[in-house]
């Protein structure tokens, strides 16, 4: 009975993974696709950040969002240090990963805490300057010209493109976990929610690379 306790608090767990990281992804789509904008029309991309400002719907999303962050991060650390005990404390060095197990995948929880820092220096460089500016009654910086001015930083910029490559190593695994965990884990699908989570998070990752290279290399130039 004890065993098969731990057994659904587990699988809750890991459930609990997959609809959190979810909204992640989902949020990833949304903030690249609006980033995009900037380099197909600056005006509208500075009407987007008016309408997502200090408004009640705005801040409510942001609080779910953070709160699913934090659900998430929650629940990794009690999956990690469940799984590190479970070995105990003697760690057997292996010279070669198991095979079938990718190096993203042994590594999920490291790579977390990457994308956990860059968060927030994304947050303090534009967040903070706008959504919780505004907030705390000061003048909200105007978009355009932060991801003109940042972007155009080359440490900055190569930094960002960085951590985007951690993105897409945590995203790639992640996303192919994520349907697993749902209940779609059968032997012959295994393979192909890898490539699916592959191409999804090439896909989510490119929209903010193009910002980055436009406004870093291209849009000096023109």
């Amino acid at each position: 009975m004890k065993n098969r306790l731990m057994l659904i608090s587990s699988v809750t767990q890991k459930l609990f993974m997959a609809i959190t990281g979810a909204g992640f992804v989902l949020f990833l789509v949304f903030h690249g696709t609006m980033n995009l904008v900037s380099i197909i029309s600056p005006s509208a991309y500075d009407a987007i950040c008016v309408m997502l400002g200090a408004n009640w719907y705005a801040v409510l999303a942001s609080l779910l969002l953070a709160g699913l962050a934090g659900l998430h991060i929650l629940i990794a650390l009690i999956l990690t240090v469940e799984n590190f005990l479970a070995r105990g404390f003697v760690r057997y060095k292996r010279k070669q990963r198991p095979r079938g197990v990718s190096w993203s995948s042994n590594n999920m929880f490291v790579l977390g805490l990457l994308i956990l820092g860059g968060l927030a220096l994304h947050l303090l460089n534009f967040w903070y300057k706008m959504q919780f500016a505004e907030l705390m009654g000061a003048e909200s910086a105007n978009g355009m010209e932060l991801i003109r001015d940042l972007f155009s930083h080359t440490g900055y910029s190569i930094v960002y493109l960085l951590w985007l490559v951690v993105l897409w190593l945590h995203l790639s695994h992640g996303v192919s976990s994520m349907l697993q965990s749902v209940g779609w884990n059968s032997e012959s699908w295994k393979q192909r929610w890898r490539v699916i989570g592959t191409v999804v998070a090439t896909l989510v990752v490119l929209l903010f690379v193009a910002v980055v290279i436009y406004y870093w290399l291209i849009y000096p130039a023109l």
